[in-house]
């Protein structure tokens, strides 16, 4: 890829970024006529969910072998197939139905990211000054240099992986050779960047820099919309407001070096960013419809059983601080719906989707 044009290699970039996680997420897809109003149905929730499956399937695939101290080019190749084979059941189930249901049956039921889009309402003013604060937040993340110094770490590990590899047999540091850092190797999130980089021919470095940051800051903000149309499903026109009040928070922020909001935008390319800003408003996302369809008396669907799985494996992928965080929300979680709605069955589902965490813990201490 390294011999392609930069324009090309930007394209292909791009195009693992945005549309094979879309193309992946049309899996989950909700059933015709079902959760239309509050965003589940759209492009903006598939490329999210699609991200938190293809994160999810790369944890799956690359920690084992980073235990096995195999070369990175085999995760390349693995999770390249997997997510390929991802993106076109996702079309298949998106396209084939609406074929069968016809065109307006069809337009119904699939609603692209912009159909429902608030832009066409009065308050298009207050969504203009939102894109433009995305849009300042997106160039100045870009623009401007952090002094960090985990980046000797992290982006030193995506750069090693890229070029030597091997991952985590390095010492980012100095380049030497030691055994595997199973600490950080049971959160491969570097690795994912690197694997960005080799299939595009970007640089490693430039993908952590300049890409990741203009991937992740926006679906932050697409989830916290989602979540929005949720807390607001009676007061609609509050959720500009909302999402301006946010990125005020965002923008004003940094008033420490451990903030949500620092990560957010000045360490966007490390895994912990993408465990605040992402992981988390797409578990409470999920939780909250969980506890929905039980005050409602319906059911979950396996669909969102199998994302909420998805979600708690990108979370390990960040961090390995994730799997504790993660199952503690999800165990307090099920707690409250157990004896607010009287449902103990729904422990057990939940307790299956923290297993993966559990696992993790316990290699975590073990190794």
């Amino acid at each position: 890829m390294r011999n392609f044009p930069w324009m090309v290699q930007i394209m292909i970039l791009a195009f693992w970024m945005w549309a094979v996680p879309t193309a992946a997420g049309a899996c989950f897809r909700p059933a015709p006529g079902t959760e239309k109003k509050n965003g589940m149905n759209t492009l903006l929730f598939f490329w999210v969910s699609g991200q938190m499956l293809l994160w999810g399937v790369f944890q799956l695939i690359c920690v084992p072998l980073v235990l096995l101290e195999q070369e990175f080019n085999l995760v390349v190749k693995l999770f390249g197939s997997v997510a390929a084979l991802l993106a076109v059941c996702g079309v298949v189930l998106a396209v084939v139905p609406a074929r069968r249901q016809g065109r307006q049956r069809s337009r119904g039921n699939l609603v692209p990211m912009g159909a429902e889009s608030p832009f066409v309402k009065k308050k298009m003013w207050l969504w203009l000054v939102f894109a433009a604060l995305l849009l300042l937040q997106l160039v100045q993340a870009v623009r401007l240099s952090y002094r960090d110094g985990d980046d000797a770490y992290y982006v030193a590990v995506s750069t090693i992986t890229e070029n030597a590899e091997t991952m985590y047999q390095k010492l980012p540091y100095t380049g030497g050779t030691t055994e595997v850092d199973i600490r950080h190797g049971l959160a491969p999130f570097p690795v994912w960047i690197a694997f960005l980089a080799r299939v595009s021919g970007v640089r490693a470095v430039s993908v952590a820099h300049v890409a990741v940051p203009l991937l992740l800051i926006p679906m932050t903000y697409g989830l916290f919309y989602l979540l929005g149309k949720k807390l607001f499903a009676k007061k609609e026109r509050l959720l500009p407001l909302f999402l301006i009040f946010t990125e005020l928070l965002v923008i004003f922020g940094d008033y420490s070096y451990y903030t949500v909001e620092n990560f957010m935008i000045a360490r966007s390319r490390q895994g912990k960013s993408a465990l605040g800003s992402i992981v988390l408003p797409m578990l409470f996302l999920l939780l909250f419809t969980l506890l929905e369809r039980l005050q409602e008396n319906q059911k979950f669907g396996t669909g969102n059983w199998i994302l909420l799985c998805c979600t708690i494996l990108a979370g390990c992928l960040c961090s390995t601080m994730g799997a504790f965080l993660l199952c503690m929300l999800m165990a307090v979680t099920g707690l409250c719906a157990a004896v607010s709605y009287r449902r103990w069955k729904v422990l057990v589902p939940l307790a299956l989707c923290c297993a993966p965490c559990v696992c993790y813990a316990l290699i975590y201490m073990l190794m």
